[in-house]
């Protein structure tokens, strides 16, 4: 939330990353908050069309409540589907910026991975996000990294280097495997990520949720934990529903 606009990221509050119940089922614990919990939204961003990104069930419950939708080139087209109408969803191709609502800016930038629902495959674009903040005062404001899904590569050194330093940067961190270590990052590279974003802090996301690879669920956390504390990057490992709030402290407890 920034001057009393609520921004949501990848909001996903069914209990499966799916099209059924047979895959990708949440942990537990995890649905602790559902849609009917949100409070109306002015900005809401979609990175790609993955079922753990998109969710219909959390869409369609949100949308009557949602000013715009963000997203990347041809998820647009799922949003119609599900009856939202055209001039609520801007799209983006990697580059493209836009200057929204009280300075707001939100630019679309590359990612290593993929897209695609049931049979269908890379019809629609997957990004990652810089969004712009402006502060209280002339010149001051701060800068969040909204990473999406992606594997490790050059993007994000070139990222670092046409928008950094973060003052945030949100980084997958979970359900990684050495039979696709392209697509999603690995805890270490996590680090190596961040440091290249010029992030000041970094917030884990994308590994307590949903089982889809077959580390334990806590895996992650602990190795991008131990990794950052030897690089000397602060790491944010907030609670399910635990505020982070730019410019103040972060939670740091190790709750896992």
């Amino acid at each position: 939330m920034f001057r009393s606009r609520q921004n949501v990221t990848f909001p996903v509050f069914s209990g499966y990353a799916s099209p059924g119940r047979f895959f990708g089922g949440a942990f537990p614990g995890t649905n602790v908050y559902g849609a009917d919990d949100m409070p109306n939204v002015d900005l809401l961003i979609l990175s790609h069309d993955h079922y753990d990104h998109l969710d219909y069930e959390t869409v369609v419950k949100l949308a009557p409540r949602v000013k715009q939708f963000y997203t990347a080139l041809g998820v647009g087209a799922h949003l119609e589907r599900w009856g939202i109408t055209p001039g609520r969803i801007s799209e983006f191709d990697w580059w493209d910026t836009q200057t929204l609502a009280d300075g707001i800016r939100l630019t679309a930038t590359p990612a290593r991975h993929f897209s695609g629902r049931g049979l269908t495959r890379e019809k629609t674009l997957w990004t990652s996000f810089v969004l712009e903040l402006p502060g209280n005062a002339p010149d001051t404001g701060y800068k969040l990294f909204l990473g999406g899904d992606s594997g490790y590569g050059t993007h994000f050194r070139d990222i670092g280097a046409k928008y950094g330093p973060f003052d945030l940067a949100m980084l997958e961190c979970g359900q990684y495997n050495a039979d696709w270590p392209n697509i999603h990052l690995f805890p270490e590279g996590v680090v190596t990520a961040g440091q290249e974003l010029r992030a000041k802090t970094v917030l884990p996301v994308h590994w307590g949720k949903f089982a889809l690879a077959y580390h334990a669920w806590n895996e992650s956390i602990q190795r991008v934990t131990k990794r950052a504390g030897e690089a000397g990057l602060a790491i944010t490992t907030p609670k399910i529903g635990e505020p982070v709030v730019i410019g103040q402290p972060y939670p740091g407890s190790v709750w896992w």
